[in-house]
């Protein structure tokens, strides 16, 4: 049975009020449809690994490619879609909350925004004073308030979900982390995201800092804590980012080595069927 993408929210909704689950990151259609097959209840995109699959380094797709890609995840799946939205494609709030409009009709029941000024912007900003990783406190919960108001005034329900990013660029300071995710939270993030955390004291502080809002933890290899530990923690939500799509490039390039290298073909013994995928793939609505 098909959903529409009022469904997809309200279940998406549904699933940060209790309980724990895990939001793995597809990068295309194909690797959706898989993940969905096993039953995930939601996906998240991967600014990565999407772009790893055209041939690009991370952050440079631009918005409109993001947003197909995002139209085209959605569309291929029955389960909500939270996008990683990166810091919400705009120079200002203003930029912000455009682009969240936009993404918005793009059929997503989630997205994040972070608060790291990203190479994107920093690019833009050649020739001025190199501006830090971060933006400024003040400026970020602004982001953080016009992509509110812009889903608001959507009357659709898709959940924001606030990142802060310091662990990530070089500034590993839980409590800069834990005062910018509570202001995120007070400035209209559903959700709340400090991706690289990883030690079980941290992620407590966050939860505990945030409650009764939901917290999302992104599982780094090696990984620390199984799902079962993160929900005793009192995390909502565990993703994996690019490394789903990290994984498949490794046995790639693995299997290509073993070729190139060594003119051997054993490593396309670990190969997933055609006729396993075929199958997959010929799916109603796959």
């Amino acid at each position: 049975m098909s959903l529409s993408t009022a469904d997809k929210r309200r279940a998406f909704r549904k699933l940060h009020e209790s309980g724990c689950f895990a939001i793995p990151n597809p990068w295309d259609a194909g690797s959706a449809l898989y993940l969905q097959s096993l039953g995930f209840k939601a996906l998240a995109s991967t600014s990565s690994g999407f772009a790893w699959s055209r041939g690009r380094a991370d952050n440079t797709p631009t918005r409109a490619e993001i947003l197909a890609h995002l139209a085209d995840l959605a569309g291929a799946i029955d389960v909500p879609l939270n996008a990683d939205f990166e810091n919400g494609f705009g120079a200002d709030a203003a930029g912000v909350a455009e682009s969240v409009r936009l993404a918005v009709e793009s059929g997503i029941a989630g997205l994040s925004i972070e608060d790291s000024i990203g190479p994107r912007l920093q690019r833009a900003a050649a020739g001025g004073p190199p501006p830090g990783p971060l933006f400024a406190l003040e400026a970020a919960v602004e982001r953080i308030r016009a992509a509110r108001r812009a889903i608001d005034a959507t009357g659709e329900d898709v959940l924001l979900v606030g990142r802060a990013e310091g662990f990530l660029v070089g500034q590993p300071d839980i409590d800069a982390a834990v005062a910018r995710l509570v202001a995120y939270a007070h400035a209209g993030a559903d959700c709340l995201y400090a991706p690289g955390i990883q030690s079980a004291e941290h992620i407590s502080r966050v939860v505990e800092a945030v409650h009764p809002k939901p917290v999302n933890v992104l599982v780094m290899a090696p990984a620390t804590q199984s799902l079962r530990q993160l929900a005793e923690l009192g995390v909502r939500r565990v993703s994996v980012g690019g490394a789903l799509a990290r994984a498949a490039w490794g046995g790639f390039m693995h299997a290509a080595r073993e070729i190139a290298e060594h003119g051997r073909f054993d490593a396309l013994a670990n190969a997933a069927s055609g006729r396993t995928l075929n199958a997959l793939f010929d799916e109603p609505g796959g």
